[in-house]
Parts: structure tokens; C-alpha cells; sequence
């Protein structure tokens, strides 16, 4: 059976790992992919919550109530008031919602420019691939894997984390305040609509240390590079109409999302890019599987036999996995574990350095192989829509 790679603890229509993490269906007319949302503009230093009038008029018209919303009170998480769709996503910014005992302790929910042709992957699914065991990522991840994170949000069934990245702006260069992870890591899919109190934590728990000494850590090791506050989030329109389906999610092939964020404590002007200390090119365009050589997956597993404090990391050469919706996915062998959900795919760029190809999205549990999309029209389509839409602002 499959379903997906959910977060750590997620909502129950998302069961983790034997649980793949996917998305899929095809792309409806020329607007295939959600457009970002029209979030609220927060104020870090504890300022009046913008939020623009037709998410106001949204919040009423599903009866929610504004003040609670922006307190951090509404807890309703009943579908019909549930706001799911593109443009509706909000997260004002609550000072100290995640604070360190909190962030140690969450748990992961159970559970494509013109693209070259990859008409040779399409339909294909190659045997299963050999297991390959995770690794630790080497520390400190502020050098080793700056940018890489934890992503921490609320689901029905309680707090719960994925892993996202850092990724590069061509609207702002070196100074991107973009985030990459998956769908069913910020939209409960057909069966519900946005997560809420969605926070980045770059290069968290930079030297490793494991869960049961992390308390005890200082807290500038725990959170090197500060807590960063979605403000804008976008995911693709399969997603949002059919995702989170189990068994058979569908919809894996569209299983990406992206984020605008903003820090919880005034960095002094400077961006995401520049206190994590780096951002990743995405590729849109990434060659067919038989003309990757190796891709290397990284992210917090956090089921047995992980802690969810370490980053880990699979490198292995590409295979192809077909789902009822395409395109076709990538394949590697991994046993990475709910929690390293949305972490990045990365493969080595003409310049040797890693490129961002897909994000881990689904798997079997017990945990032996791992799929991610493939990044073709739709997901670029969402980055472009973000990029463009905070060309102006930061």
C-alpha cells in the first residue's frame, strides 16, 4: 500500500511512510499549479497584523473569527472553515509559539522554461531499487549543508514538522527569503486546506548533537540561524483538488510547495539567504533518470531508528517510479523516515555545486526506497508566480 511520507504526527489522512508522500493528477488548462497566497503582512516587533480585505471578507464569509485568528486562538479545523485554497493561506507571526522545549520535542505526522524531453521516463517504473542506508550529514550544517532546515507547523492532530530548503530568488540575488518543501507538508489536501503556525529553521541543531543531550545544547546551536515565519505559501492545484489521498496518493507527482518567509526577530535588513548561509538553484528543467548519475537526498528523519535531531543524507543513481498522474517520479533507495519530508533533492550542477531537483516526497514503510517529483512546467509556473509577486517587497 502506499501513502505518504507524512510529516512527523500529521493529520490522519496523511499516514507517514509506508506512506508515500505524492501528489498527482493532471494539469487543468493553463493555470495547472495554485498562484501564492495573499498572506498577512506582519509586523515582527508586535505591530497590528495586516491582513488585505479579501482575506478578511474570506475569514468572515467561513465564520472565523479576525482577532482570534491573529491571536493565535482559532483552533476549528472543521473543512468547511477550513481555508484551503490559493490565496487563502494566513500565518501571522506569534512571538514564541515555537519555543525551544517545543521545537525538540515535535514529533512527524504518520501518516516541471521549456523542460527537456523526458517522453523516455513517462509511464516507466524500473524495478525497486536496493536499500541504502542514511547517513549522518557532517557538521556543522551551517558549513556542511547551510540553507537545509526544519520546518515546524499545526495539523488537527497537533504540532508536527517536515524539512525544507533555502532556495535561490532571481528577483532578489543573494538575497532570497524563499523556502522549498512538499505539498503535504502545508496543505492537507482534498480532505482539508492550509497548516497553520508554519515556521523555517535553518541549519537547525548545527552540530548534531542527539535528541536526548539537545536540551541541553545552547540554544545558538539549536537555532543558528534565527526562526523564519511563512508570510506567503503556494502549492500546486492537483494538490490542493486531489492530494492526500490513502491509499494510492494519487497525486504525488505534484507533491512541491514554496514559501516567502520573514524573520521572528529583526535581522537588521539582512535576508534568509544571508543568515542561513546559502540558497539553492532550482532545475527546472533537470535531464531524463538514465542522465543522473547520483542524487543525494537530505533531511531530519524523525521515526525510529531516528532521532529527528541529525540530518541524514541518501545518495543514490535515480530510477524511475510511474503513478496514476505524471510525470514520472524519481526513485532512490533510502531509509530515511517520516520527518525528512520536503528536504531537498539535489544533483551536482555544471559547477559542481548541488542543484535542487526534487524534494523527498513519499515511501514504504518499513523505510527502503524513497520518490520525489519531477520539476517540470507546473512547479516552475508556482516559482515564477512567488518570485514575481515579491520582486517589489522583501
Amino acid at each position: 500500500m502506499r501513502s505518504i511520507r507524512r510529516p512527523v504526527l500529521a493529520a490522519a489522512a496523511l499516514t507517514a511512510v509506508v506512506a508515500l508522500t505524492a501528489t498527482g493528477c493532471g494539469p487543468e488548462g493553463d493555470n495547472a499549479d495554485a498562484k501564492p497566497s495573499q498572506s498577512a503582512a506582519q509586523d515582527t516587533g508586535g505591530g497590528e497584523i495586516k491582513i488585505p480585505q479579501e482575506i478578511q471578507d474570506k475569514l468572515k464569509e467561513h465564520g472565523i473569527d479576525l482577532d482570534k485568528w491573529k491571536n493565535g486562538e482559532w483552533k476549528n479545523w472543521d473543512k468547511d472553515k477550513w481555508l484551503r485554497e490559493a490565496g487563502e493561506f494566513i500565518n501571522p507571526i506569534i512571538k514564541n509559539f515555537w519555543d525551544p522545549d517545543k521545537i525538540d520535542k515535535v514529533k512527524p505526522p504518520q501518516d516541471p522554461s521549456k523542460p527537456e524531453d523526458i517522453s523516455e521516463d513517462q509511464g516507466k517504473t524500473d524495478p525497486e531499487p536496493a536499500a541504502v542506508a542514511a547517513q549522518p550529514v557532517k557538521t556543522p550544517y551551517t558549513s556542511t549543508a547551510p540553507g537545509v532546515g526544519l520546518l515546524l507547523f499545526s495539523t488537527p492532530e497537533g504540532e508536527s514538522r517536515c524539512s525544507a530548503t533555502v532556495v535561490k530568488d532571481p528577483a532578489h540575488p543573494g538575497k532570497s527569503n524563499l523556502v522549498w518543501t512538499a505539498a503535504h507538508c502545508v496543505h492537507a489536501g482534498k480532505n482539508g486546506g492550509w497548516y497553520r503556525n508554519m515556521m523555517f529553521v535553518p541549519n537547525f541543531n548545527k552540530n548534531g548533537v542527539a535528541a536526548d543531550k539537545l536540551k541541553a545544547a545552547p540554544f545558538e546551536d539549536r537555532v543558528p540561524s534565527g526562526k523564519w515565519w511563512a508570510d506567503d505559501m503556494a502549492t500546486s492545484n492537483e494538490w490542493i483538488k486531489g492530494g492526500g489521498a490513502v491509499p494510492g496518493v494519487p497525486m504525488a507527482p505534484y507533491d512541491f510547495a514554496l514559501m516567502h518567509v520573514k524573520p521572528e526577530q529583526s535581522t537588521g535588513g539582512k535576508s534568509l539567504e544571508e543568515i542561513a548561509g546559502a540558497a539553492y538553484t532550482v532545475d527546472f528543467n533537470a535531464p531524463a533518470m538514465a542522465k543522473i548519475p547520483s542524487l543525494t537526498a537530505q533531511g531530519y528523519p524523525a521515526e525510529p531508528p531516528f532521532d529527528g535531531a541529525a540530518q541524514q543524507q541518501c545518495t543514490d543513481k535515480p530510477t524511475r517510479l510511474s503513478m496514476d498522474a505524471k510525470p514520472t517520479m524519481y526513485r532512490i533507495g533510502c531509509t530515511m523516515t517520516g520527518g525528512s519530508s520536503g528536504g531537498p533533492w539535489f544533483i551536482k550542477g555544471a559547477d559542481g555545486k548541488p542543484v535542487l531537483v526534487s524534494n523527498m516526497s513519499m515511501g514504504p514503510r518499513p523505510a527502503r526506497w524513497s520518490a520525489g517529483p519531477h520539476l517540470g512546467p507546473e512547479a516552475k509556473s508556482m516559482f515564477d508566480t512567488m518570485s514575481k509577486k515579491w520582486a517589489t517587497k522583501q
